[in-house]
């Protein structure tokens, strides 16, 4: 069966990526807006070395830092 509604998620979203500043919201995790798509994949990576963290790319090009 799925997750049940009650269950907390199992992960921690740490940072969020994107080129586009439309993206840029408040939010609890740390929002960042990168120049080009490498800079961003750079920022990205690092961010997530210094935190020990996993990065997920998502469909329309933004990356998330997750701790799970």
């Amino acid at each position: 069966m799925g997750r049940e509604s009650t269950m907390k998620p199992q992960y921690e979203v740490l940072a969020y990526v994107t080129i586009k500043k439309e993206r840029v919201l408040a939010s609890s995790c740390l929002t960042l807006f990168a120049e080009s798509m490498e800079a961003s994949k750079e920022m990205t990576v690092d961010i997530a070395k210094a935190m020990k963290a996993d990065v997920v790319q998502l469909n329309n090009g933004d990356y998330m830092v997750i701790r799970v």
